[in-house]
Order: structure tokens, then sequence, then C-alpha cells
């Protein structure tokens, strides 16, 4: 069964960090594409940042610098570093894989920044 669990999210002033967690289970995780979306209130999800084959990364036009991802194939967890950090980038976060047509979602992790 895969299970993606998010952890790291809280409240943080604008212009502060967070760094996403998201440990898998129950996947191939090494070759499988992990990305990280977000949805706020009222809006559709989107894609923040992907990792593609491995290898190849894909952030939103938005992220503009201020966020990395990383991953760790030892320990099946994909990260998401954010900094400088703006009040619109209050959304719930959540981890997102995907191999051979097979999606599945965390549960999300809530990050607000106030202004």
């Amino acid at each position: 069964q895969v299970q993606l669990v998010e952890s790291g999210g809280g409240l943080v002033q604008a212009g502060g960090s967070l760094r996403l967690s998201c440990a898998a289970s129950g996947i191939h995780f090494s070759i499988s594409d992990m990305g990280w979306y977000r949805q706020a209130p009222g809006k559709q999800r989107e894609l923040v940042a992907e990792i593609i084959s491995g290898a190849y990364i894909n952030y939103a036009g938005f992220v503009k610098g201020r966020f990395t991802i990383s991953r760790d194939n030892a320990k099946n967890t994909v990260y998401l570093q954010m900094n400088s950090l703006k009040p619109e980038d209050t959304a719930v976060y959540y981890c997102n894989s995907r191999r051979r047509g097979t999606e599945s979602w965390g549960h999300g992790t809530q990050v607000t920044v106030s202004s």
C-alpha cells in the first residue's frame, strides 16, 4: 500500500523559510517521479516542483529561485526547501508520486505565511 506522509509545514513570517519532507513507502521510490503541489483556499491544486526520471527538475514560475526540491533515495524521502516565503505561498502542500500511470497523493501539510 502506497503511503506518502508530509511533514514540516507550519506558520512562518514573510521572508522566512520552511523545509517540507515527504516520506514514501509502498512504492519503488528511486524510479518514481516525485513532486510537490499546493492548493490555496478557493483555488485549484497547482504544481510547485517535481523531479522527473530521477534527475530532471521542473519548477513553477512563481517559485523564481526561492524553492528547491531534492530527494534522498536512501531514505525514500523528497524535500522542498522554501525560502523567502510570501503570504501568497499560504496553502496546503501535497506530495505526489507517479510511475507507469499510477499516481498517489499524501494528505498534505499546511503552510501559512503571515505578513
